[in-house]
């Protein structure tokens, strides 16, 4: 009688290009789920290649480093989005998957893209490459406005408001003649909120609860999900609108979409990221499913995981770098302070205004949530006020 044949194993090493906190983020959540998480790093003391097993140092701009890494993968995501779409594009020929793929992605990595392709959900905006057309467009929307750089911006870099004409002038002294840039009126917004859903390549999707995010300087440092005061029929429609970008667009994994809320309550597009993202750190301890852990079930096309909150209230407060140096040191404070605190540091060095880590809270009280994840936040920043 002949032997019975064994099922076909299936392999899971997923191959993230990019070694900062969400690789780092992410190969905590493979672990449980059996995945393997190879690394290309930028360097061996980056957050993800401190702790993930499976690590190799290169430049994701070098075509051979990227096509030797993906070789070994079953498929590739990023932890940023500034890989070449070229390059992604010699990849996906060869027969690599690449998740989200390059015609997604081409959308997060250049905003002239993205808003010419979802112009629909745009504050008004005009693509110029001159301080001629750049001044025609303040003209015509009215100063001030805001400019940002199409490519390699990020945490308020390459984001420009401009009072007058004289200063469309003095950005492209800046940054020279020909750069794309994108002009946007200045939107009179009440707040920021973030939308967040996973899609997978079957395509399933999900949308987690809408956050609202506090900014400071360009940096977001602090999220509250949900979305205070945010209706019912306002939060339906932002997870729609993000879930339509993304199967518009055909992305495959997280996408988040920052959006601007007008004070009408009306809401327009700011911008997407198609990977897990700072605004969605809350869902490590706020939501069943983390989107560390959605974003690999995405790209390995596995059933996706319940995206509902855990608690009423969760609160993600960034940690920028500070005074405080010796941030486990410091949790000493923070913890016995808080039996329910969550903190997640990055293991990077402590430089001002950097991301160093972030601390999630959550409970039944939204003023309390807030208090107990300003207080740790703070207190690991080194600034004063804490009790």
């Amino acid at each position: 009688m002949p032997e019975p044949s064994s099922p076909e194993t299936r392999s899971f090493v997923v191959g993230v290009i990019g070694g900062g906190q969400l690789a780092r983020m992410m190969y905590a959540a493979s672990i449980k789920l059996g995945i393997t998480v190879r690394v290309l790093a930028e360097g061996p003391e980056v957050s993800a290649a401190q702790v993930a097993h499976d690590v190799v140092v290169g430049d994701h701009d070098d075509p051979d480093t990227v096509k030797a890494f993906a070789a070994d993968c079953d498929v590739i995501t990023f932890d940023h989005e500034h890989v070449p779409t070229g390059l992604l594009r010699e990849l996906e020929a060869t027969g690599v998957q690449v998740r989200p793929g390059p015609a997604a992605l081409i959308n997060a990595q250049d905003k002239a893209v993205m808003r010419e392709r979802l112009s629909a959900y745009a504050p008004a905006y005009r693509i110029v490459t001159d301080a001629a057309a750049l001044r025609a467009f303040g003209e015509e929307q009215g100063w001030p406005i805001i400019a940002k750089i199409a490519r390699g911006g990020y945490d308020g870099k390459g984001v420009w408001k401009l009072d007058g004409p004289a200063e469309a002038d003095e950005l492209f002294d800046g940054v020279g003649e020909g750069t794309t840039i994108v002009a946007e009126e200045l939107v009179d917004f009440a707040r920021e909120l973030s939308a967040l859903v996973v899609r997978s390549p079957s395509g399933q999707a999900v949308a987690y609860p809408v956050s609202e995010s506090i900014q400071r300087g360009g940096i977001c440092v602090e999220t509250i999900t949900p979305a205070p005061g945010l209706t019912d029929e306002q939060a339906i429609a932002a997870q729609k609108l993000a879930l339509t970008v993304a199967h518009d667009l055909e992305v495959v994994g997280m996408l988040a979409v920052e959006l601007m809320e007008r004070r009408d309550g009306s809401v327009v597009i700011n911008e997407l990221a198609m990977r897990p993202h700072n605004t969605g750190h809350w869902t490590i301890d706020g939501a069943h499913t983390s989107q560390f852990e959605n974003h690999l079930r995405a790209v390995l096309d596995l059933p996706l995981g319940d995206p509902s909150t855990r608690a009423p209230w969760t609160v993600m407060a960034n940690v920028l770098g500070g005074s405080v140096e010796d941030l486990t040191s410091a949790l000493l404070h923070c913890f016995a302070r808080d039996r329910r605190l969550r903190v997640e540091l990055y293991g990077k060095d402590v430089k001002p205004g950097r991301k160093v880590g972030h601390v999630n809270t959550f409970g039944d009280d939204l003023d309390e949530v807030r208090r107990r994840a300003e207080h740790a936040a703070n207190y690991l920043m080194g600034i004063e006020g804490h009790d």
